[in-house]
């Protein structure tokens, strides 16, 4: 396949070679060559990695529904039942609504997923198995990790751990934990158990915390100490953790280097706290920083429209980010960083100035767009799009390609 007139991360006219699900050449554009095979016309736009919802939960989502009035209170849990009360009602069954959003994520740049599965008493494997089927069924347009996550927590109702270690035995990829201090009010019980699954089972683990100030570091610090003593550097990722930068410099700087000492990842859906860690003090030591949109108009939250392009402007609007190098870094963590966190194979973003993915030799995981620059794309947020997976075109003008 040829991917003629593009302009690699908004650099000059070139043309692409794929071979199979890798980028072989890259030369400038030549408007007068006569390829053979198959060819994408680029027309000038921008060619950027696809994008990497590396936090998202399909099992909750709304999207393609009518618009609802947000009925959740405060809190994780007062949350979490609110989803409870209202998740069977929808207009449509849970399959539908999980497939439909996967879909509409993919036709908008999106062919790296790691999707959060509820897991427990109430729900017990029925969202977990909605979302291994539409995992399946586009596993030729998207790669998809799916995470088995307690979410009303581990400890509060019997039963919980049976539930999640069933999901680990039907091939969950990650497990997660959520705040083990606040919601099962047990970090060490709550800790071991995540930890001595992804153990047993050989797998990743997600830590969703939402803890504030010191309780949070407190969190963190067990987190560290069993990454450590278990050797599972590079198999930890700490997702939200909104306020691990408002203690002061000194405890930001050591967090900071402790994620890069441990490679532990981070995942942010772009919060408008201020206590974050600093994304260019966390990409600059090497951290792997990934996106994710949450949740997507559900029961818990009337935000997400399954478009990591919308995402990437908030990250950089959030960060208030207004240099195009800064704005750039964004749609690199949106894109490759999070593809960093799924795959130890594909290279993190090394650095403000790195910008990765488009290179030969990389996968073709690829996302054609209109702009005049990364910036102005991920300003404009245009609808003028190509999307490939694997070297193949999956979708094209915000729907997907049938083959």
């Amino acid at each position: 396949m040829l991917i003629r007139d593009v302009r690699p991360w908004g650099g000059r006219r070139s043309d692409v070679d794929l071979s199979g699900d890798r980028i072989a050449a890259i030369r400038p554009h030549d408007p007068a060559a006569q390829p053979a095979g198959e060819v994408v016309e680029g027309r000038g736009r921008l060619l950027l990695p696809s994008f990497s919802d590396v936090h998202v939960h399909l099992d909750s989502t709304r999207i393609g529904l009518p618009f609802r009035p947000h009925t959740g209170g405060p809190g994780v849990w007062t949350m979490m039942l609110n989803d409870r009360q209202n998740w069977r009602t929808a207009e449509v069954s849970l399959m539908e609504r999980v497939a439909g959003t996967l879909e509409r994520m993919i036709a908008r740049g999106t062919t790296r997923v790691r999707s959060y599965a509820q897991v427990d008493v109430d729900c017990k494997l029925e969202k977990f198995d909605a979302v291994v089927a539409a995992k399946e069924k586009f596993a030729g347009q998207a790669d998809v990790q799916i995470m088995t996550f307690p979410q009303a927590g581990i400890l509060r109702e019997k039963g919980t751990v049976d539930y999640l270690e069933a999901s680990l035995k039907a091939g969950a990829d990650v497990i997660g934990g959520i705040d083990p201090c606040s919601l099962d009010r047990d970090p060490k019980g709550h800790l071991d158990i995540v930890f001595g699954l992804a153990e047993k089972y050989q797998v990743e683990v997600d830590i969703h915390l939402h803890e504030p100030g010191h309780l949070g570091v407190f969190s963190t610090d067990l987190v560290l100490e069993r990454t450590r003593a278990l050797g599972m550097q590079g198999k930890v990722t700490m997702s939200h953790a909104y306020e691990l930068g408002s203690i002061s410099e000194s405890v930001s700087r050591r967090i900071i280097d402790d994620f890069a000492e441990l490679d532990i990842a981070m995942a942010t859906v772009a919060p408008p706290d201020r206590g974050q860690l600093s994304l260019v003090a966390l990409t600059e030591a090497g951290v792997r920083v990934g996106l994710g949109e949450d949740g997507q108009r559900d029961y818990w939250s009337p935000y997400g429209n399954c478009d990591m392009l919308d995402r990437t402007w908030q990250l950089a609007f959030t960060n208030n980010f207004r240099r195009d190098d800064l704005i750039e870094m964004s749609l690199a963590v949106a894109t490759v960083g999070g593809a960093s966190i799924m795959s130890h194979d594909v290279a993190r973003p090394a650095g403000v100035t790195d910008r990765p993915g488009v290179a030969v030799g990389d996968r073709a995981d690829l996302l054609l767009v209109d702009g005049e620059t990364p910036t102005s794309a991920v300003m404009d947020r245009g609808s003028d799009r190509t999307v490939l997976h694997d070297g193949v075109v999956v979708a094209d003008q915000l729907a997907l390609v049938r083959r």
